[in-house]
């Protein structure tokens, strides 16, 4: 969750400001502390926070778009399998391309999917990038499954953002008037 200020949509993105204020708590220093906003997702922008501004369109629109490009790819790894076919690599070697394929695209399908709902770790995601962009049809395939029920990685951002601004409430009512005023027993 980020706490900068400024627009709530990145370049590229049509994003709406949300539920978030301008208004937040004060600071130690004195200065109004904005509230937090919630971090664009790709395609989405911040128009996940209340569902408007065009999220159902977007998220049909992923989806197909997603599906497209998952269908088109194994188009790709089909035309790959002629090519072994038509230069007459031996059955071995065909089975084990197979099965690399098959293996990838599942271990990718199962890390797309659960990064959508908790952050990777990014030592991890160096070391499976490889793995990633050989099995790209599973991601994919996550990636239009997840767009049917919610935009991709909506429920860990709401997740995130919610949990900042229960944070942000927190620091916010312990905060307020003035210490210096209360009446001590």
């Amino acid at each position: 969750m980020s706490d900068k200020t400024g627009t709530a949509g990145t370049a590229g993105t049509a994003g709406t400001a949300g539920t978030a204020g301008t208004a937040g708590a004060k600071g130690p220093t004195g200065g109004t502390r904005p509230d937090p906003r919630p971090e664009p997702i790709r395609f989405f922008g911040t128009t996940w926070v209340d569902h408007d501004a065009g999220y159902t369109a977007r998220r049909v629109g992923v989806a197909a778009g997603s599906l497209t490009a998952t269908v088109a790819s194994c188009l790709i790894l089909r035309f790959a399998y002629e090519g072994l076919r038509v230069a007459e690599v031996e059955g071995v070697v065909t089975l084990l391309v197979l099965v690399m394929f098959a293996v990838c695209t599942a271990l990718a399908f199962g890390h797309t999917w659960g990064a959508f709902t908790t952050r990777p770790d990014p030592a991890r995601q160096v070391s499976l990038r490889g793995l990633l962009a050989i099995g790209f049809v599973g991601s994919l395939a996550a990636y239009f499954l997840r767009s049917l029920k919610e935009a991709p990685g909506e429920s860990l951002h709401r997740q995130e953002y919610e949990a900042s601004r229960t944070q942000q409430d927190r620091r916010a009512t312990r905060r307020t008037g003035n210490p210096a005023k209360r009446r001590r027993p």
